[in-house]
C-alpha cells in the first residue's frame, strides 16, 4: 500500500496564533521584542523579515489604540462641558463618543 506523504505546509500567517507567530518570530534573524508584540505586529515582522510585501491596508484610518485614546480625550471633554453646564457642547462631545465606540467596535 503506498503511504502518503503530507507535505509540511506552512499555515499562513494570519490562520496562526499569537503564540506560534511568537515562536516563529524568535527564530528569525532581525526580529527583536516578539514577546511584547501583539498578533498583527508580529505579523507585520514576519513578512518584513522574509520580504513579504504588505496586502494594501483596509480603509481605516486609525487602530483601536488611537481611536481609545481619542475616545478618552473626548469623554473628559464632554464631562467638562457637563460640569460647566453648556448642553449644546456636551450634547455634541457626547454624539462624537458614541461615533467612535461605533468605529471601535468595527476595526475589531
Amino acid at each position: 500500500m503506498g503511504s502518503k506523504k503530507k507535505e509540511d505546509k506552512e499555515k499562513s500567517l494570519e490562520k496562526m496564533t499569537a503564540k506560534e507567530l511568537r515562536e516563529l518570530a524568535m527564530g528569525i534573524e532581525g526580529i527583536t521584542g516578539a514577546h511584547g508584540m501583539n498578533k498583527e505586529e508580529l505579523i507585520s515582522q514576519v513578512r518584513k523579515a522574509r520580504g513579504i510585501e504588505e496586502p494594501a491596508a483596509k480603509k481605516s484610518d486609525a487602530g483601536v489604540r488611537d481611536l481609545k485614546m481619542k475616545l478618552r480625550e473626548l469623554r473628559v471633554k464632554h464631562s467638562g462641558a457637563v460640569e460647566s453646564e453648556d448642553a449644546r457642547m456636551a450634547g455634541i462631545y457626547r454624539k462624537r463618543v458614541i461615533r467612535l465606540k461605533k468605529k471601535t467596535r468595527r476595526v475589531a
